[in-house]
């Protein structure tokens, strides 16, 4: 049994670049220096999620005396046509337009047993907007709109000849729209967040539903566009649902802050008169091809490249209690085989020293007649996330496969749907995983967040026990992935402990291959 030590890794630093803000290079070091493994992820293929506004541009210096662009607007939402015009500059000249802009990503360390979660990464690009020529005068005037981009400050510089020769300014503004704008209790409104900002400040967004805390959401994959689902809850009439820049929560006096204008938006929505119960239901997020392979559990020796056997599986992703097959062959005859599931077991409470360690379920134990064996097997009842199966002979691992175990729900999730006021009730998921991306899972109660439930210790199995409130009607439970950040303790790792409203797009787990759902519960309180 192999035993793993936890690891402190030093806090990202944050420094200032010219008109945004964003992690600097040093600060990524430091933080890569203390844990040796960190990651910062590949962007996955997102669906619809808009590239860069143009081509990287050349380096450019800085003239001496540098003129003056003027933007017209010089705020406004993404799309809208802005003039840009400049005088001074050479004469009979081409002029290239370049705006500032930034590439965002998480940053993980994936080790052999669990996946560590160091924060966000932002890197500064400047990007050819568009040309122009200047006149004999040495002005010129053009119009472009203003790219699909992160919200927030961008430079504008006039370029020739490799000088900037003057510099403006443009501010994307942010706005929130919900789709549909009516229904009944129940009904899944799309919140759409365009002009998240690229640095730490203005990187998330706090939402509201009727000044209760909902969860967060970001846009790190989404180049500043944040897309959630949440259900509509409340007596029939209006709902408001608020959207602002937040770590976390709602930064609620931004106005007289150092980003005045990430104030976000507001949108109504009406709950209509309908009695049916929403059923059951679990939302999976965007299905996108991981873009790294570091799998927990693997077998760290080379007998699986030495051994010449191979294990297929029918399938590589499952709840507890399904069924699937799996076939080895280049195995010795006559000797027994054994087909184990490798997983892990401890916890992450006060986790100073040996906090959890390797450990193996027997699935199957077969003598194969010839070179191969094939057996139907049970995924176990244990934690979720990514697992192996392994074939062994001897005691040797001669080959092995990962496999990921689903979250899934015991029963019908709820241990009661009607109620009395008041009364208690519990809620039961199987899969809960072990890392800091897939340990703990956030409860949200009629779109207000509760608290959150953890599944290492009890191997995977999470019971939450609540309690019937709000009046006689229906009632919402929404449960949501959310990033462990308490122990062990890493600094600067923003946005944990907290609904992630974005899990579908944009949430580090994505890229490991990692498929966190949504879960979506109801009751309904009767006098």
């Amino acid at each position: 049994m192999h035993f793993i030590r936890a690891r402190l890794v030093a806090g990202v630093i944050l420094g200032v670049a010219t008109a945004m803000v964003s992690f600097t290079p040093a600060g990524l070091a430091a933080t890569k220096a203390s844990s040796p493994n960190a990651v910062d992820l590949p962007v996955p293929a997102i669906p619809g999620v808009a590239p860069l506004p143009g081509p990287i541009a050349a380096p450019a210096k800085p003239a001496s005396n540098m003129g003056i662009l003027h933007i017209s607007p010089d705020q406004a939402v993404a799309g809208t046509p802005m003039r840009i015009s400049g005088s001074h500059l050479p004469a009979k000249a081409s002029v290239e337009l370049t705006w500032s802009s930034a590439n965002n990503t998480w940053v993980v360390d994936p080790e052999p047993d669990s996946v560590n979660y160091l924060g966000r990464a932002s890197t500064a690009v400047t990007v050819v907007l568009a040309h122009a020529a200047t006149n004999a005068a040495g002005a010129f005037s053009t119009t472009v709109r203003a790219p699909q981009d992160w919200g927030g400050v961008h430079d504008i510089y006039a370029v020739v000849d490799g000088v900037e020769d003057a510099h403006g300014g443009f501010i994307v503004s942010r706005s929130v729209t919900i789709s549909p704008r009516s229904g009944p209790v129940g009904t899944p409104i799309t919140v759409t967040y365009r002009g998240i900002g690229a640095s730490l400040y203005e990187g998330g967004a706090s939402l509201l539903y009727d000044n209760h805390y909902v969860g967060e959401m970001m846009a790190n994959w989404t180049r500043g566009v944040a897309r959630v689902v949440i259900r509509a809850s409340g007596t029939v009439g209006p709902h408001v649902i608020q959207v602002g820049d937040a770590i976390s929560f709602l930064y609620l006096n931004l106005p007289q802050s150092p980003l005045p204008f990430a104030t976000g938006a507001t949108a109504t929505f009406q709950v209509t008169a309908d009695s049916k119960l929403p059923a059951a239901s679990i939302d999976w997020p965007d299905d996108v091809a991981p873009t790294i392979s570091a799998r927990t559990t693997l077998a760290q020796t080379g007998a699986t490249v030495t051994s010449g056997a191979s294990l297929a599986l029918s399938v590589t992703r499952g709840a507890v209690g399904d069924s699937f097959q799996a076939t080895a062959s280049g195995l010795t005859p006559g000797v027994p085989a054994q087909l184990v599931w490798s997983t892990v077991v401890g916890s992450r409470v006060n986790c100073k020293s040996v906090c959890w360690a390797f450990t193996s379920v027997p699935l199957a134990t077969a003598t194969p007649s010839g070179a191969s064996l094939s057996s139907n097997l049970t995924v176990p009842d244990g934690l979720g996330g990514w697992h192996v199966v392994q074939v062994e002979q001897d005691n040797k691992v001669l080959a092995q496969v990962p496999f990921y175990l689903q979250e899934s729900l015991v029963g019908q999730g709820v241990s009661a749907i009607t109620l009395k006021e008041g009364q208690a009730f519990t809620i039961h998921l199987k899969g809960v995983g072990w890392t800091q991306l897939d340990n703990t899972i956030a409860v949200d109660y009629d779109n207000s967040y509760l608290g959150y439930g953890c599944g290492f210790n009890s191997n995977g199995d999470v019971v939450l026990p609540l309690h019937a409130t709000g009046g006689p009607g229906i009632h919402l439970i929404d449960i949501y992935p959310m990033i462990y950040t308490e122990s062990p303790s890493f600094a600067n790792t923003p946005y944990g402990m907290v609904p992630v409203l974005t899990y579908a797009q944009d949430e580090p787990a994505l890229a490991l291959g990692y498929h966190l759902p949504s879960i979506r519960l109801a009751i309904r309180i009767v006098r």
